[in-house]
């Protein structure tokens, strides 16, 4: 299903839709001297159609019941990362600031809360360019939020978010996120470096490809000694569907059989590796592990 802005955005008013607030959650695992926390940038709003539609109801409904989830609207959460190791406090990912939806936007206000500062943050790592993402890196006057930070990005999705033609081929219900992108990367582009898949971007974590939700999406696995925790950013969208289905297309991903294909092969690895995760959409702060169930997976909340 492509993506539409305007049902994106529906309900931030007066519309069909109304906001919910998400309070902040936190969910921390430490691995040796690294402490990495789940931190909370609020939730997005979204027609149900935007992740169900075309996909088999009848096979669908069973799956939503089961997780206690709404065919007509979905609330998801948004998980940014944040690893402290002593030297380096980390974001993996920005959030959407304030200008994308009003029940998110709340980075700011959550790491507050835990006594960390935007000029406190000494690198943003970014996995992919879609807003709940990056556009949270400018603050309300277009300046750079974390003044302090150095940026990394792959450099397949700089390529793809910066070329200008990009706008012109993502369709016409993403150009606003291609014009969006484009004017952020450009704000932070004198402090931005670009990774590639297997590259250790900091010590201790190691860039994965994970292709598919966008041209360029990468995950991180953060690891100490034997113990590793992977962030998957939009990788496994959420903590149902793409669990018990994951061979059914999401209405989010850019590509959609690419996404397929990432999806099942980190879901067998995770599944395999008992590697604990952080889901940007998944439920509780999105930390927990993937088990087997039934020939598919299940979500496993918590450390």
């Amino acid at each position: 299903m492509q993506m539409n802005r305007r049902h994106v955005l529906a309900g931030l008013g007066a519309g069909a839709l109304s906001p919910m607030i998400s309070g902040p959650v936190f969910a921390n695992v430490t691995l040796g001297e690294i402490t990495v926390t789940s931190v909370s940038d609020g939730n997005l709003i979204l027609p149900g159609d935007f992740a169900f539609g075309g996909l088999p109801q009848e096979e669908l409904a069973p799956i939503l019941n089961n997780h206690n989830i709404l065919r007509d609207q979905i609330t998801p959460p948004c998980n940014v990362t944040l690893m402290q190791d002593g030297t380096r406090t980390v974001l993996f990912d920005a959030g959407s600031g304030t200008g994308f939806m009003d029940s998110a936007g709340q980075l700011v206000d959550t790491l507050d809360e835990m006594g960390v500062a935007p000029e406190d943050i000494t690198h943003v790592v970014l996995t992919h360019g879609h807003p709940d993402h990056l556009w949270g890196v400018l603050d309300d006057f277009d300046d750079p939020l974390f003044s302090e930070a150095e940026y990394m990005i792959g450099q397949t999705e700089w390529d793809y978010w910066t070329d200008p033609d990009t706008v012109n081929t993502i369709g016409n219900d993403r150009a606003s996120f291609a014009v969006g992108a484009a004017r952020r990367l450009e704000a932070i582009a004198e402090r931005t470096s670009f990774i590639k898949d297997g590259q250790e971007v900091l010590p201790g974590v190691v860039a994965h490809a994970s292709f598919g939700h966008t041209p360029g999406h990468m995950s991180f696995e953060i690891r100490s000694g034997s113990d590793a925790l992977l962030v998957v950013g939009d990788a496994i969208g959420n903590g149902h569907v793409a669990f018990v289905r994951p061979d059914w297309p999401s209405g989010s991903d850019q590509d959609a059989e690419t996404g397929i294909a990432t999806r099942q092969r980190l879901l067998d690895m995770l599944a395999t590796d008992q590697t604990r995760i952080i889901g940007f959409h998944l439920p509780n702060g999105g930390l927990g592990r993937v088990d087997r169930a039934d020939g598919a997976y299940r979500f496993v909340e918590g450390e």
